[in-house]
This record gives C-alpha cells, structure tokens and sequence, in this order.
C-alpha cells in the first residue's frame, strides 16, 4: 500500500511541478492581468506608444499647429490612443511617444515602445514576427493622380497598366502596386509618403497609390492639382484591416484586444472614424 500510494503522490508532485514550470515560461510576457500595476510595459508607469517620424494627418497631428505632434490627440490615430492609454488606467501625462521606422518597427526582436500605430495592415507575414491588435480600422487603397492625368478618368486596373506608379516601401499600398494592378514598368518605390508626393510633384510619377483617408489629405493638402482617381474595389482588392503593432508574445495585446472591442462596441470607433477620417462626396470606383 505504501508504494501505491507513493507512487500516487509522485504523480501529484509532478502534476503541480509542471503546471508552475509552465507559468513560468509565459513570465516574460506578463501576468496577464488587465490591472494597471500587472501590465507588462517598457517602463513601469508609462505607456510607451511609438508611430512614424513624420506622423501624417488625418492619422496623426491635424491642423498647422498640431503636425507631427501626436501628443496633441488629434488625428483619428492620435485620438484612439490616447482612448485606449485612459481605458487601460493611464492618465494623458502617462502617455509617452516615441519615433521608429515602418520597416525598422516588423522587423524581428524586442521592441522599445508597447505598441505602435502607424496604419500597419494585418497580414500573415508580419504576423510570423510581430503580434497585431484586433483591427481598430478597415480601409481601402486608393489611387491619386493629377486632374489632368490620362489616368484620372481609369475604371477598372487594366487602364493603368501603362502608369508610372509610386509608393511607400513595405506597404500594402505598394504590394497593391506588384500583385493586383502589375503595371508594365515597376513602381518606384519610396522611404516614406512624403518621398512619394515629392515624386508626384516633380513628375517621377503619374500616379500614386495610398489607403484612402490618406488620399485625402494628399489631394487636399500635399499635392496641387491632384485628385482622388478613385477606389479599388474588386475580389483581388481585399479591404485593409489596420492593427496595433506589438512585440511577439507581450501579454499586453490581449487587454488592448478588450479595450478595442469595447470602444467598438460603445460606438467611440465609428465617432473616431467620422470626425477624423469621412469627407464625404463620392469617389470613383476602379474594378478589377
């Protein structure tokens, strides 16, 4: 009896020895409490969110004054993360911000900011290295081109085959560029949008290819004479949903996942989208 017994309790040992080994291993990630004091951030007190360097409207800084000053909380970007610091428990003066590249911020190993919002669209390659929110936004890529553009007037991808097209390195904007539209000369390919609207300005490009609020504010204010061609809509031009960036494995996601769908679920994302983002006017579709 001893030994069956013995035998029981070595089991049981063993048991709880592997289910405290295996929290543990999760340490790193956090406790996966949604309390302040248990978030697993860069510096204990301060939420640290990065995004791009310049930070364009409308996601970031709208207005003379406020360009690329996301700490003023305008822009729809810049209003949403300082929604969510205020959900998680932190006050506006906890929010710190910090500037990384779009590239630099998927590539692989840990990060110096919490999360990043930088209009990163979610797809399965970024996701073998980085961890992304639930999307926050959806959008659609759209083409600008000056007024008297032959290809201002394009309706469907094929008359665009003979444009010289233009856009950001490592976007889903220029992978729209190479897999959807495959115009016969090969995109130019840029650092950043401004690098793109500068090209445009200078006659480098004939067109430009970007997510469609952006349009806006390119034609509006970046690029005289410009104007919105129109908006992709085919099978092969699948809506964009847009995530929070985060290091792989930070337990910090899943509270930033709960605050989303609730400011989702509250209405606060479609009054976000509508004060910042909805100009309003029909714009031109182009099929595929």
């Amino acid at each position: 009896m001893r030994t069956k017994f013995g035998l029981i309790l070595f089991v049981v040992l063993a048991m709880v020895a592997a289910a405290c080994g295996g929290d543990d291993e999760g340490g790193d990630g956090g406790s996966g409490s949604c309390d302040l004091a248990d978030l697993n951030l860069v510096e204990d007190g301060f939420l640290t969110i990065a995004t791009s360097d310049p930070a364009f409207p409308p996601w970031i800084g709208v207005g003379d004054d406020n360009f690329n000053v996301p700490e003023s909380k305008s822009g729809f970007e810049g209003d949403l993360a300082y929604k969510i610091a205020n959900a998680l428990g932190f006050t506006d003066d906890q929010v710190k911000w910090t500037r990384v590249g779009f590239i630099e911020a998927i590539a692989v190993g840990p990060k110096d900011f919490d999360f990043n919002v930088q209009q990163y669209s979610i797809n399965p390659a970024r996701e073998e290295v980085i961890d992304f929110s639930v999307p926050y936004y959806t959008t659609t890529q759209a083409l600008v081109t000056l007024a008297d553009s032959e290809y201002a007037s394009a309706s469907t991808v094929a008359d665009l085959k003979g444009a010289k097209l233009g856009a950001q390195i490592g976007t889903t904007s220029l992978a729209f560029i190479e897999d959807v539209i495959e115009p016969d000369t090969q995109p130019n390919v840029y650092d950043d949008n401004t690098d793109v609207e500068a090209a445009m300005n200078a006659g480098q490009i004939e067109g430009l290819v970007v997510d469609l609020p952006t349009a806006y504010f390119v034609t509006a204010a970046q690029v005289d004479g410009s104007v919105i061609a129109g908006k992709f809509e085919s099978e092969a031009a699948a809506p964009d949903d847009y995530g929070l960036l985060f290091e792989s494995g930070n337990s910090l996601k899943a509270c930033v996942d709960e605050v989303i769908e609730d400011l989702r679920s509250d209405g606060t994302l479609d009054a976000l989208v509508a004060r910042w983002l909805e100009q309003g006017g029909d714009i031109n579709v182009i099929t595929g």
